[in-house]
């Protein structure tokens, strides 16, 4: 299927292109070092080989290239400098975390709010079985996350209670959910790539608890059957005051982009449950805006393929919340399931937007829906959404459950008559206009 985007989409894309820009210039600055300096693992520690790969990395000098063979290792490896870690086959090297915290840490806390370490790459690897995270990415910048499998990991989460038992102080949100598969925290312009994350608590999580998170790409990943959290998660969350003791206020996450994965059948077990993809700014200081969800196919998921949401009480205290200009553009929803909890709709939902706080400058375009019984739902006490150029079902099209308005002109509602009774998507609430309308689907076969 081929689309025209419409021209704000275009505007987005273009205002992100720095994580693209990141990721070419890792692979390149990889590339370029691996005649500096390169060293090898293998699991004998033969041919001059180191039979680790922390041994390996606590050797290579910053701006190295370790190169790991074949083999299973049994390691928690942390990486606090610039290198280039590279599996010599694509999934040939195993890393195996049983109880150990993560498969890979790459740690910049040291300077933490800021960037401590920059210019990684991570690539070609299988990472399972850590007591949290597969990958744990903290305080870093231009880092690049390609090719690898991340499966099976965040076993030490209890689903009983549920709780981590044992999770890092820093990680302050991570309880129910041990930082899903892949964590980036106070991180920027770093790619996350062409990565298959699998049968975790939750696939991908951005969030800002040691610093703010910005200008990241999370883009072709195949992110599934991750059964207690959203497939791919932005999460503005408290700060990490074990790190930093003058944090008072989250640091917010802003100006990333998701584009190109699929995100299937993940929270699809309670407790937990979970979008396709989330945006989440939960209590008061929270900031989640900017953001970009694009060309994603989203769906079978245990919640909405899209959801955000802000759960503070209508009457919490100073300071604001902000959810504003996020930008959910050419998605594919199917299937995926009615929202949950404070935020629950009334069925099956492609779009769910619920805040006790207003909400701004979000525009849903060139989506189309299929299999849902919502598609798009939202509820604010005041502000606006934008949604246009999308091809609604033969369902509730626009369910506008608040206070605040849907400017919903120029949707495709199923039938060229517009939304109304018979095979038509219909409007349900009030505030919503919709009025002139396409009487044609907008996608171009």
């Amino acid at each position: 299927m081929s689309r025209v985007l419409w021209t704000v989409g275009k505007a987005a894309v273009r205002f992100h292109s720095a994580p693209i820009l990141a990721t070419v210039a890792s692979l390149f600055a990889a590339s370029s070092l691996a005649s500096a300096a390169t060293l090898c693992v293998n699991p004998g520690g033969t041919s001059g080989c180191h039979a680790t790969i922390s041994r390996a990395v606590a050797a290579a000098p910053a701006g190295s290239v370790v190169q790991v063979w074949p083999g299973t290792y049994k390691e928690h490896v942390v990486i606090s400098k610039s290198l280039s870690l590279v599996s010599q086959t694509k999934l040939g090297a195993t890393i195996d975390a049983t109880g150990l915290p993560n498969g890979i840490f790459v740690n910049g806390m040291a300077a933490a709010p800021h960037a401590g370490v920059s210019n990684v790459l991570i690539s070609g690897f299988k990472i399972r079985n850590a007591k949290f995270e597969g990958i744990l990415i903290a305080n870093a910048l231009d880092v690049t996350v390609a090719d690898n499998l991340v499966t099976d990991n965040n076993r030490a989460l209890d689903i009983a209670t549920p709780a981590c038992n044992g999770i890092p102080a820093f990680e302050t949100n991570e309880a129910e959910d041990c930082g899903e598969g892949v964590h980036l925290m106070a991180t920027s312009h770093s790619s996350i790539v062409r990565n298959e994350v699998d049968h975790n608590s939750g696939g991908i999580l951005i969030s800002d608890e040691t610093g703010p998170t910005f200008e990241n790409l999370i883009s072709q990943n195949y992110v599934h059957d991750n059964p207690f959290d959203c497939g791919i998660t932005l999460a503005s969350h408290g700060p990490a005051t074990s790190v930093i003791p003058s944090a008072k206020l989250p640091f917010g996450i802003s100006h990333n982009t998701v584009a190109h994965n699929v995100s299937a059948h993940n929270g699809t077990q309670v407790p937990g449950a979970g979008a396709g993809v989330g945006i989440f700014a939960p209590f008061p200081g929270t900031a989640n805006s900017g953001n970009v969800v694009i060309n994603n196919d989203l769906r079978n998921n245990g919640m909405p393929g899209f959801a955000m949401h802000n759960h503070a009480s209508a009457l919490a205290p100073a300071p604001p919340i902000n959810l504003n200009d996020n930008v959910i553009v050419g998605n594919h929803f199917s299937g995926n399931a009615a929202d949950m909890f404070d935020t629950a709709t009334a069925g099956p939902t492609g779009i769910n937007i619920q805040s006790t706080a207003p909400v701004f400058g979000t525009i849903i375009a060139e989506n189309v829906f299929d299999n849902e019984v919502i598609d798009v739902a939202f509820k604010a006490p005041s502000g606006q959404i934008e949604a246009h150029f999308n091809d609604f079902s033969d369902g509730i099209g626009i369910d506008n459950l608040g206070t605040g308005s849907v400017n919903a002109t120029e949707n495709w509602w199923h039938c060229s008559t517009g939304p109304g009774p018979g095979q038509c998507a219909t409007v349900h609430g009030p505030h919503v206009v919709s009025m002139p309308w396409l009487n044609a689907t907008f996608a171009v076969e």
